[in-house]
């Protein structure tokens, strides 16, 4: 099997190709989504056989925790909670945009989006396809990068093909991401007034240092 490709306008998703996508995820679909950053691997996060299916695609770790994509920062609030004044400050400055916020997860996520850390990892990417797919759900989706465990991340759709294809039923193109550098991600977990990078990507860490002092 390989995967059907649909190409979406990537500045004005089209709101049926928009509708269809949103069907396959709700049916336990995996689908290859473009973000701001790189190609990922979209689904519904609380049916956890279609988060099951993300690891076995991936051939990723268990243990370690999937990011969310949100359409707004509002949506932070519904399945975080202790979000501060740190947290406002930065999605205030860096949302949309290549910036990953791990905070603490509300109930309404199950355990195993989160592998069993409490934490979940947020962001809202500068990027209308995944925030048109996000409203339209009513619920974050998933964004672990769209490639084989230890093969490169995808800025291009036929990358995804070229690596996935065969483990996909959907393939979103959007077309070229247009940036080489993850999302840099900030801890905000251990409690108010600390922080923590735990990867430097496209925002500087000076950048955030600047936004938290």
């Amino acid at each position: 099997m390989s995967a059907e490709i649909l190409r979406v306008q990537p500045d004005e998703p089209e709101p049926e190709k928009i509708e269809y996508i949103v069907r396959c995820l709700r049916a336990g679909s995996v689908v290859g989504l473009p973000t701001d950053t790189f190609y990922g691997l979209a689904v519904d996060p609380v049916n956890l056989h279609a988060v099951e299916l993300i690891y076995d695609i991936k051939m990723r770790l268990r243990h370690k925790p999937l990011s969310l994509l949100l359409a707004d920062v509002a949506q932070a609030y519904e399945i975080a909670r202790n979000l501060d004044s740190q947290f406002d400050r930065l999605a205030e400055r860096f949302w949309p945009g290549p910036l990953t916020v791990i905070v603490r997860a509300g109930t309404r996520l199950p355990l195993r989006v989160t592998a069993n850390t409490g934490n979940v990892a947020l962001r809202v990417p500068d990027a209308a396809i995944p925030r048109a797919v996000v409203r339209m759900l009513g619920l974050p989706v998933t964004a672990t990068s769209a490639n084989a465990f230890g093969a490169p991340e995808c800025t291009h759709a036929i990358g995804v093909r070229d690596q996935l294809g065969d483990r996909l039923p959907l393939i979103v193109d959007g077309g070229p991401t247009g940036r080489s550098l993850p999302t840099t991600i900030v801890d905000l977990s251990a409690g108010p007034g600390t922080w923590q990078i735990l990867r430097e990507g496209a925002i500087p860490t000076h950048e955030i240092a600047f936004a938290l002092q």
